[in-house]
């Protein structure tokens, strides 16, 4: 069998949960809410993903704090009602899939919250600005020259948002999702703490790299006192800038958090300076992911230009990961991991209504199933 379609068990102290096959569904912004709510487009968005073969969904970041969205359009999970709408949309999107396990991705966007939707041109929404809100981090740096200051985070910033990802896991557990993911990565709070290149400060939460790892190992461990389930970080394994984070520096982040159970490390890159430079191609953070796996042994999840099926195969095969995580190319081809079984010789859930769109020498693909089974 095709090693992209065997089972995985990612570790928990509650014990865990076994994963289909090797094929995530990587956290995607909608930027289609009104005050954070949960609405028809993530009933749609997610049953459709859910119908997609792959083994679990992430949900998109999801902001802790309303002013922790990236944007004033974001998912958030801060309030009852944002619980209430995520619940009910969630419930019943799945009730139109197959059993796929589903994650939420906590966030807090720092300096990087109050912006404008990509299709808007994504820039900062300056406080002035109606929908616009004060940014916080761990220093008074922006994001891109010229933009409003954000506010330097002090001791009671820091501890009101630690709060705020506790009280969002213990909301995410009564949504009933599988597994909950960190957002430590692209240019968001947790990876400002952790960049010299965001983080300048000089108390206990800056300067050397054990320092700037504080504040997000801080988090980490107050999540996992309020959850026993599976909890992984996304990080963003190098900034791609001179004097920034980097894949080293990763890897000790990494085995720090065994301390606190971490489940597996998501593998991605950048986004903390508009000065990076990405060396693009198929895979290219593929090596950042086989770097932690080979120096940590925890689950490691690779993702970035990730497309094709043998690609994700021999990813596997090598030993580089884990788990294949695919984000925009779902977006592209709702059923990727439809073709990947056919091609590869694996086998998928799905629902029967969708059995007949196969040619007949590929139908074995398909597992029975009911909708909704669990």
């Amino acid at each position: 069998m095709s090693l992209l379609f065997t089972e995985f068990k990612l570790p928990a102290p509650n014990g865990g949960i076994t994963l289909a096959n090797r094929t995530v569904v990587a956290p995607m912004c909608q930027y289609s809410s009104i005050d954070g709510l949960a609405n028809d487009w993530h009933l749609f968005h997610w049953a459709n993903l859910l119908n997609s073969g792959a083994s679990a969904l992430i949900i998109e970041a999801t902001g802790v704090t309303a002013d922790g969205r990236i944007t004033p359009h974001c998912l958030g999970l801060y309030n009852d009602a944002c619980e209430a709408a995520l619940t009910d949309h969630l419930q019943r999107a799945r009730a139109l899939a197959p059993a796929v396990k589903v994650g939420i991705q906590l966030c807090h966007a720092g300096r990087k919250a109050s912006s404008a939707a990509p299709w808007e041109g994504g820039a900062l929404i300056e406080p002035s600005q109606p929908n616009g809100w004060q940014t916080k981090a761990p220093s008074a740096i922006p994001q891109n020259l010229g933009e409003v200051l954000p506010l330097a985070l002090d001791q009671a910033g820091l501890d009101e948002i630690k709060a705020a990802f506790v009280q969002a896991a213990i909301r995410a557990q009564r949504v009933g999702v599988d597994f909950i993911e960190l957002h430590g990565a692209h240019g968001y709070l947790i990876h400002q703490f952790l960049s010299p290149v965001a983080n300048q400060r000089t108390d206990e939460y800056g300067g050397s790299s054990a320092n700037r790892m504080r504040f997000p190992l801080e988090i980490f461990a107050a999540i996992r006192e309020v959850y026993k389930g599976v909890l992984g970080i996304r990080l963003s394994a190098s900034d791609w800038v001179a004097d920034g984070w980097t894949p080293e520096e990763t890897v000790v982040l990494s085995n720090a958090l065994k301390a606190y159970d971490v489940s597996y490390i998501h593998v991605s890159s950048g986004g903390v300076s508009s000065a990076q430079k990405i060396a693009i191609k198929p895979g290219y953070q593929v090596d950042f992911a086989k770097k932690i796996k080979e120096e940590t042994g925890l689950p490691t999840i690779a993702v970035g230009l990730i497309t094709d099926p043998t690609q994700a195969q021999e990813i596997l095969e090598r030993g580089e990961a884990d788990l294949v995580a695919l984000a925009r190319a779902f977006l592209y081809k709702p059923r990727w991991v439809w073709e990947a079984a056919a091609e590869l010789g694996g086998q998928v859930e799905a629902a029967p209504q969708y059995w007949r769109c196969l040619p007949r020498e590929h139908q074995n693909v398909f597992k029975t199933l009911k909708i909704g089974q669990r």
